[in-house]
């Protein structure tokens, strides 16, 4: 607690430092300069987004199951390319397989489906995936010789399809993604401007180097959630205006809009301060403006790397490289972030914002002990 007591010290002198100027108020503003970027990012991922073919599933019984495989890579073959056949995934039929199929649907993970019923093979397909569901009709007759029946399922009111999730996923990459390159890279020049005045010494004298990393890092936090919020008000309201609520429904994740936002608040306040963490530590090795210039070019490929692998993954969130960018600690907030707009177990949450936290203390840590045998112990400081 006495850590905590002295980092918020650190943390107010800080705020007001950087938020009583008049500068702040042109940083404030430059995102104005920023929105030519989002647009050409958001205009890619909605093109990427539309461009995704969801597969067509297949359920049957182990030995129907291994026909309908064969039958399907002889009717690829002869389908071509031009538009050619959907991509098809098969599946051992379980107890329910209605409910697997309706499941499927439901999430995006599937744009048509064919599996057994008492009655007879049946086919359900979401809306517009009519093309999908014939498909699948063919592949069923020239198996078994039989007509599966066909049915659409209507989205429900006020849910979103899989497209719209992975949509909501990848732009909750991405404004994490742009916040953090527009805030958390300033931490890079913090330390070395006040190492060069000979303060960072000042505050080493009076309280321990852990709490100085953690009150600038709270400090420059505060400063982010201000940003965050300006920016946040206006961009809501704009959206609010513009968009009818079946428009903003479609893109509402399943775990509701007050959870997921709370979740995006989280993840945003502790990627900030674990990215916030590394660059501390990179610049408080800086003695010169030159140093920082030069170590801004790695900072920002290593925020870049972290922004692609967690994208990579917000598509396919169970994917071997979805699971990775969830469990490295510098890109699990991005990636756990795209996870809680598709929906996943509340556990997945209460883990991963555990594994953070202790990567937050281990890069403080070490961050602070390399800092003080670097530097201070050089500079006749307090070692």
């Amino acid at each position: 607690m006495r850590l905590l007591q002295q980092a918020l010290v650190v943390a107010r002198r800080d705020f007001t430092a950087i938020t009583l100027t008049p500068t702040f108020l042109i940083f404030l503003l430059a995102p104005l300069f920023m929105f030519g970027i989002a647009t050409i990012g958001s205009l890619g991922a909605v093109r990427a987004i539309e461009g995704q073919q969801r597969p067509v599933l297949v359920l049957a019984a182990s030995e129907p199951l291994e026909r309908l495989r064969q039958t399907e890579r002889e009717l690829r073959g002869v389908a071509g390319s031009d538009p050619g056949a959907p991509p098809a995934t098969f599946s051992l039929a379980a107890s329910e397989p209605a409910r697997v199929a309706a499941h499927a649907l439901r999430h995006g993970r599937a744009s048509a489906v064919l599996f057994p019923t008492p009655s007879g093979p049946e086919i359900r397909h979401a809306v517009g995936a009519e093309r999908d569901a014939a498909y699948l009709s063919l592949l069923a007759a020239a198996a078994s010789g039989t007509q599966p029946r066909i049915a659409a399922v209507a989205p429900r009111p006020g849910s979103a399809d899989g497209r719209d999730l992975h949509g909501t996923a990848y732009g909750a990459v991405f404004l994490m993604f742009l916040l953090s390159l527009v805030l958390a890279s300033q931490a890079i020049s913090t330390l070395a401007e006040e190492r060069n005045n000979k303060v960072i010494e000042i505050l080493a004298a009076a309280v321990p180097l852990e709490a100085v990393f953690l009150g600038k890092l709270i400090g420059l936090l505060g400063v982010a959630l201000v940003f965050a919020s300006f920016w946040g008000t206006i961009g809501l309201t704009a959206a609010l205006s513009t968009l009818d609520s079946g428009e903003l429904q479609a893109f509402a994740p399943p775990i509701g809009v007050p959870a997921f936002s709370a979740l995006f608040l989280g993840y945003f306040v502790l990627s900030f301060l674990l990215l916030g963490a590394v660059f501390l530590g990179v610049g408080a090795q800086a003695s010169s403006m030159r140093e920082i210039q030069m170590l801004s070019l790695p900072v920002t490929i290593f925020q870049v790397a972290m922004f692609a692998l967690a994208s990579s993954g917000a598509g396919a969130p169970d994917s071997a490289l979805g699971i990775f960018a969830a469990i490295f600690p510098f890109s699990s907030p991005f990636a756990m972030a795209a996870r809680a707009a598709t929906g996943v177990p509340a556990w997945q949450h209460v883990l991963a914002f555990a594994w953070q936290l202790l990567w937050l203390a281990l890069t403080i840590t070490v961050a602070a002990r390399l800092f003080r045998r670097g530097v201070l112990k050089s500079g006749g400081g307090r070692g």
